[in-house]
Parts: C-alpha cells; structure tokens; sequence
C-alpha cells in the first residue's frame, strides 16, 4: 500500500521547503494544502504561477498529489460563510487539474461559529441536514463543471457524523462525483471505542464501494485524536477491512507532530508490508 501523508504536517518557510522535508521521510505522496504555497487553505486566487510552483516542485522530486484540501464549513449558520466557502471552492476546483489532482476533500460541518472541527447540538436538526444538502448540491454543480471528485469524510464533531448520515448524504446526491474519506480515528463518539469493531464494519459495509482516500490516525479511551499507533485502534482489523473492499487508493498519515512522523510510517510501513487488495 502506498503510504502518504498531508503536507501541512512540515511548517517550513517555502513549499520547496516542505517538499524536501516530506520526501526526507521516504514519502512520495501528499494531501496537499494551499497554506504550503503561502495562500489561505481556500484561496480567493490561485495565480498560475503558483499551479506551477506546486506542479513543478512536486514533479522534479517524484511526488504525487492524492488530494489537495477544500475544507469549509459547509453549514455554517451564517449563509453568507456558506456561499463565500463555495465560491473559493469553485477557485480551487478550476486549479485543481493545473496543480496535479482531481480529488477535493471537504468537511461537511458544524453549527458551531467558530470552529468546523467542533460539535454543536443543533448539528442533528432538519434544518442543518437541509443546509447541507443544499451546499453539497452546489459544490457538486462545481464538481461537474471542473470535471473533478468531491471526497467528505464522516467525523463525529460534524453534522455526518456516522456512516449511516454519511450513506444517506450519498443516497440524496446521488452524484458519482461524490466519493468518502475514511479515517478510522474520526468514527467514533466519545464512550463507542468499545464497539470499534461493529463500527468499522458498518462503515465499510455502507461506504466501502466509495472510498477514495484513507486516513491514519488513532483515537485514546477518551476518543481523543493520537498519532497512528499511539492509541488504542485496531490497525490490523482497519487494514483488513481496506483488502476486502479492494481498496487501492493510498493510506494518508495525519493528526501528528512532526516530530512524531518517523516513528508513525514505521509503525504503518509495518502494518501494510505486503498489503494487496482483495480481487472484486
């Protein structure tokens, strides 16, 4: 399996900078971020020059972009957040060839003001569910119009917070330009750990044929995000779970240190060594 990891984890002062650090740990593939070419994550502008720095800089080192981050809070409750997030969307997906990807992520939110990354009670109200299925209409017009692929991923801090919200979102859109993230660590509420192993089969049941990426991180007794490794996650049931669905896409390390990176793709390059999907 080839093994990943999301760009932004190196704070350096150039993209090149982060480029060569990133390959400094033997890795070849990123989830990239504006933010390593100095813009916003969700720019207002991308210049063609900076399409070319990343293409450039990423090509001459052998690099690859599994996907690059369109992450905005797609029902924040103030609707003018909402349409300026799906404006800069549109920005990034019209880039998104010249930089080197055809796979935006998104998030799909939270109630919260302030932070998309944060639960809020009115998340599980019609009207939220209403709301995203609004913004998610719109992002896939962009989707079809720039010839790309949207990929969200189930968080429990976020109003898709289970792999039944997550299947019935794709059941409404119905759009093949809608695919999933799956990240194991971000599967469970606080007290569900117990059940890791009902819940990673459920969500690969659900959403196993629309998986694109997958991500490692892990998960504490407190459901509290740790580095892959360091928590209490069941690599090798999560791994075997990727095999049956014949998944070939690549393994993108994230929620860590840098500091903590060598010691996380060893464990991983570990866990995956001969990894080969299960024929469909």
């Amino acid at each position: 399996m080839r093994l990943g990891i999301f760009a932004k984890t190196f704070v350096r002062p150039s993209l090149e900078a982060v480029l060569d650090a990133v390959k400094a740990h033997g890795v070849d593939c990123v989830q990239f971020n504006m933010a390593c070419a100095g813009l916003p994550s969700l720019p207002e502008e991308i210049p063609a020059t900076v399409c070319d720095q990343v293409r450039g800089g990423m090509g001459e080192r052998q690099m690859s972009m599994a996907a690059v981050s369109g992450t905005f809070n797609m029902i924040h409750p103030d609707p003018e957040k909402r349409r300026q997030g799906l404006r800069r969307l549109r920005v990034l997906a019209r880039a998104s060839s010249a930089l080197g990807t055809g796979i935006i992520t998104l998030c799909t939110g939270t109630r919260d003001p302030e932070d998309m990354w944060r639960a809020h009670p009115d998340n599980n109200n019609q009207d939220a569910w209403g709301d995203l299925n609004e913004a998610m209409a719109e992002a896939l017009a962009i989707a079809e119009e720039t010839d790309v692929i949207l990929a969200f991923e189930p968080e429990a801090a976020n109003v898709i917070d289970t792999s039944v919200k997550a299947a019935n979102l794709l059941a409404a859109m119905r759009s093949p330009r809608l695919k999933v993230v799956i990240d194991p660590a971000n599967l469970f509420h606080r007290g569900e750990i117990f059940r890791m192993h009902d819940i990673f089969k459920e969500a690969f049941e659900l959403l196993g044929p629309h998986i694109v990426l997958a991500h490692a991180k892990d998960v504490d007794s407190y459901s509290r995000h740790v580095a892959a490794g360091n928590g209490l996650l069941d690599y090798d049931c999560y791994l075997n779970w990727l095999r049956t669905i014949g998944f070939e896409g690549p393994l993108i390390l994230h929620g860590l240190e840098e500091a903590e990176v060598g010691e996380c793709l060893a464990f991983l390059r570990k866990k995956t060594l001969g990894f080969r999907p299960v024929p469909r």
